[in-house]
């Protein structure tokens, strides 16, 4: 092997360029693309809402001093909409949440009642689960729903 070789050492620069652009595009990559299949255990313990989305409308953000939070544990959902409280079933797979088919919830007169009916209609029903960086999304036709840990 004769390192003068001009033919030798563009292999080896070609070589390198392409592990780089490899490791380049691998490094780039959320906790949680689009393809792949969650787990039940990637979604249990509690999510805090940070903001709900409905189809064709802007980002709005919880209502503060309310508490919203959505825990999925031993096989049920259950979420805390400001002074109530609902339950049900919900399924996994793949990318595919179902969150019902119906939802049983306390009927208090919270102060935020209509925030809170826009977030259980967009919670209800089948979503599109993407989980980054701790931020887990639900997308449907309905809107989109976003939580932190």
């Amino acid at each position: 092997m004769n390192s003068d070789n001009p033919l030798m050492s563009c292999s080896r620069v070609g070589g390198l360029v392409a592990v780089a652009l490899i490791i380049a595009g691998c490094a780039g990559r959320s906790q949680t693309s689009p393809s792949s299949t969650l787990t039940v255990n990637q979604l249990s313990g509690t999510w805090n809402l940070v903001s709900i989305q409905p189809a064709g409308q802007g980002d709005q953000a919880a209502p503060p001093g309310a508490s919203y939070t959505l825990t999925f544990a031993d096989g049920r959902l259950s979420t805390r909409v400001d002074c109530n409280v609902c339950n049900g079933a919900f399924t996994l797979s793949g990318q595919t949440l179902t969150a019902g088919p119906a939802l049983a919830c306390t009927r208090a007169a919270c102060p935020t009642m209509a925030f809170e009916n826009g977030y259980t209609s967009l919670l209800s029903g089948e979503s599109t689960v993407t989980l980054a960086s701790n931020v887990l999304a639900l997308s449907s036709a309905r809107g989109v729903l976003r939580f932190t840990r």
